[in-house]
């Protein structure tokens, strides 16, 4: 009988335990799961968040340095600049380098190569001194290495990383980067002088007009519109570089010293797209100039190689500038191709 119940004593309470487990199992679990953080089901997310956001505000954490801008953790206006500089700043520049270089391309099988028409005269004239040669150069030579630079930020990870792999590619681009931040201030200088020395020659006049309307006689031999020391293409090409350098290197500057800008991240990233946005315009504008001063136009590039241009070639593009030359100087001014001018 003892024996009996203490069988069923111990049945009673194998059951017992048996059901407590199982009572306390789904709590155990529940407290588990609510223990941890499911991400995407308890979490808000990331889309959430910015849809939160109104323009100009930002999610911030706690931070102790004394830069508040570090605990800047996330913007709207970030995602709208990564688009931008991913997909919309490659597609403005491939429509404005590509289409100029097509344009270019389109004008020298219809028109040719714009030659002398009376001939290489033998004698020539100085159109620049050195010093004008040198802020050109200087000017060039640093738009040059600003553009490579800058287009390989833009362009490079599809057009140069497949050809030179990663490793040649980040070497590249550190190189690159140092390049741009410190040729800009050549630049820089290189347009403060080109506004200084050629100004008073590249001021509107009522010539342009007419340059404008016949398109400087570039389409038709033999139709030379007269033109001073600067004709209205000339004076394009003059302002697109100071207007566009100056506005160029403000953005510049904004880029090259973050810390400084009262705008803080959303600032520096509407700067950012300003510079790309000029850049690829800059680009395409300066692509013509080099065109029409090299193969483009016959005796055009001495202008800015020895100073000197023939004789002919001035009167043709630039007759009154010769006008006045001659006059001013009584003929001084020229000498035989192939002579050093006489020294005043």
């Amino acid at each position: 009988m003892v024996h009996t119940i203490l069988r069923a004593a111990r049945l009673i309470g194998f059951m017992l335990v048996v059901a407590l487990g199982l009572a306390l199992q789904p709590q155990t679990a529940a407290a588990q799961q609510g223990a941890q953080v499911n991400p995407t089901a308890q979490s808000l997310k990331e889309a959430d968040l910015l849809k939160a956001l109104k323009s100009g505000e930002t999610i911030n954490g706690r931070i102790t340095i004394p830069d508040r801008k570090a605990a800047n953790l996330m913007q709207p206006e970030g995602q709208a600049w990564s688009a931008f500089k991913t997909g919309t700043l490659p597609r403005i520049g491939a429509i404005a380098i590509l289409g100029m270089l097509v344009l270019l391309c389109v004008f020298y099988a219809i028109r040719g190569r714009i030659m002398i028409d009376s001939g290489r005269s033998g004698q020539v004239i100085e159109r620049f001194n050195a010093l004008d040669r040198f802020v050109h150069w200087l000017t060039a030579f640093s738009f040059m290495l600003l553009a490579l630079s800058g287009l390989n930020i833009t362009f490079g990870r599809s057009l140069v990383l497949p050809l030179v792999g990663a490793e040649a590619f980040t070497s590249l681009s550190l190189f690159g980067k140092l390049v741009h931040n410190y040729v800009g201030f050549a630049f820089m200088l290189g347009v403060a002088l080109t506004l200084v020395v050629w100004v008073k020659d590249n001021l509107p006049s009522s010539l342009d007009v007419q340059w404008l309307a016949r398109f400087g006689g570039l389409w038709h031999k033999g139709d030379h519109p007269p033109a001073r020391r600067f004709n209205a293409g000339q004076k394009g090409i003059f302002w697109s570089v100071v207007v566009g350098g100056v506005l160029m290197s403000i953005s510049g500057l904004h880029l090259l010293f973050p810390n400084s800008v009262d705008g803080g991240v959303a600032e520096i990233q509407t700067q950012s797209m300003i510079h790309g946005i000029l850049a690829m315009v800059m680009v395409a504008i300066i692509l013509a100039h080099i065109y029409i001063g090299s193969v483009g136009m016959e005796g055009a590039k001495e202008a800015m190689t020895t100073g000197e241009v023939d004789l002919n070639w001035a009167k043709e593009h630039h007759s009154l500038w010769v006008e006045e030359e001659l006059k001013a100087k009584g003929g001084k001014v020229l000498h035989p191709a192939g002579q050093v001018a006489p020294a005043e």
